[in-house]
């Protein structure tokens, strides 16, 4: 390839890194997304009011009840769900890593099964850190670390613990296989879990930036497997999760096989919000 078309691939790779990185900080920034979460409640079998949520909260045998006041309102799918005199609603159970989403004016109320409890998250769009929300700081794309790899299988999943950005529970997740991939000349593998898309994978991992130019817990990177096992693991496209902006997330630590040796000077760094805190 000659210096013209390096140049004008090179341009191309940016334009395409800008671009995506443009439309995860829009969905990022979201105003019900993540960073809008104000409030982390954990439910017990004894009945509780809880900040940022309308009505009465408890959980006993794998069954939410809320008990409404008349005045209060909550709803599911555009449905109110409360009567003029009151009302008891009872959701789940829930899977776990599964939620449904509630609303009561401005505010819309998550309630999820992580670490096999259950949690109720409310969102409102005027939470501080979203209305002070600057974007995430990224290195400047780079092709080196758009590496090709191959994904290779497990005989069989395995269920693997991890442990969690709060402490107390434990998330488990099916490791289908492993990726294995040549950077800065060494060989390396990523444990994989299954994404949220169809065919997708997710990888979590740390590296010699974390706790100094990137998030110490965790950053993660989906990848899509081809047909014959090769992957592209493009490094640029590691992302924060939601623990990296607030202390208000479950998120999931990456397994120990999955704390590289390498620096991984890509992608997403440190949130503006946590850089006092490194």
């Amino acid at each position: 390839m000659n210096a013209v078309h390096t140049e004008t691939a090179l341009e191309s790779f940016d334009a395409d890194w800008q671009e995506w990185h443009a439309a995860h900080e829009r969905q990022r920034a979201h105003p019900h997304g993540f960073l809008a979460v104000t409030h982390l409640h954990w439910l017990g079998s004894d009945p509780a009011q809880l900040d940022g949520a309308p009505g009465t909260w408890s959980v006993e045998a794998d069954v939410v009840r809320v008990v409404l006041a008349a005045g209060e309102s909550l709803q599911r799918d555009g449905r109110e769900l409360n009567t003029a005199a009151g009302a008891t609603l009872e959701f789940g159970p829930i899977e776990e890593r599964g939620g449904i989403n509630l609303v009561s004016g401005e505010t819309v109320i998550e309630l999820a099964k992580r670490g096999g409890e259950y949690i109720v998250r409310p969102r409102h769009p005027a939470n501080t850190l979203l209305r002070n929300y600057q974007g995430t700081p990224a290195y400047t794309p780079d092709a080196a670390y758009a590496v090709r790899g191959t994904f290779v299988p497990f005989e069989a999943p395995r269920p693997t613990a991890v442990g969690a950005a709060v402490e107390g529970i434990q998330h488990v997740y099916e490791a289908p296989g492993e990726i294995r991939f040549t950077l800065a000349g060494q060989d390396l593998a990523l444990t994989a879990f299954n994404g949220h898309a169809p065919g997708s994978l997710s990888v979590l991992f740390t590296d010699r930036t974390s706790g100094r130019t990137t998030y110490a817990a965790n950053r993660s990177l989906s990848v899509v497997p081809a047909a014959d096992g090769s992957v592209l693991l493009d490094f640029n496209r590691a992302v924060n999760l939601p623990c990296a902006y607030t202390d208000l997330a479950t998120c999931p630590l990456p397994p120990a096989e999955n704390r590289l040796r390498v620096a991984i000077e890509a992608g997403e760094k440190i949130p503006y919000e946590r850089q006092d805190e490194q």
